[in-house]
């Protein structure tokens, strides 16, 4: 019961830990930049004025959802990382 109740109190701790540590996504070459805690829940989005095309629109789209899976994907892999610390590898 002791083992179960350290592992929780463990994994609170990587919980707050990976709330307060940020990862970034990018496109386009650092042009479409998100960040997003080790959680998932996106922060912010910063948009380079020079890939903003009226003409092409979807090129912007694109870019912007590029960077939130490169976000995602990058605080999945935080979150698996840590709890694999805390699993140790099982």
């Amino acid at each position: 019961m002791k083992q179960a109740q350290k592992a929780m109190e463990q994994m609170q701790q990587i919980e707050a830990e990976l709330a307060e540590t940020r990862v970034e996504g990018t496109a386009g070459g650092g042009m479409v930049r998100v960040e997003a805690t080790g959680t998932g829940v996106f922060e912010s989005v910063t948009i380079d004025p020079q890939v903003v095309d009226p003409e092409d629109i979807e090129l912007l789209q694109d870019l912007v959802v590029s960077a939130f899976r490169d976000a995602a994907e990058k605080s999945a892999q935080l979150k698996a990382e840590r709890m694999k610390e805390l699993t140790g590898g099982l």
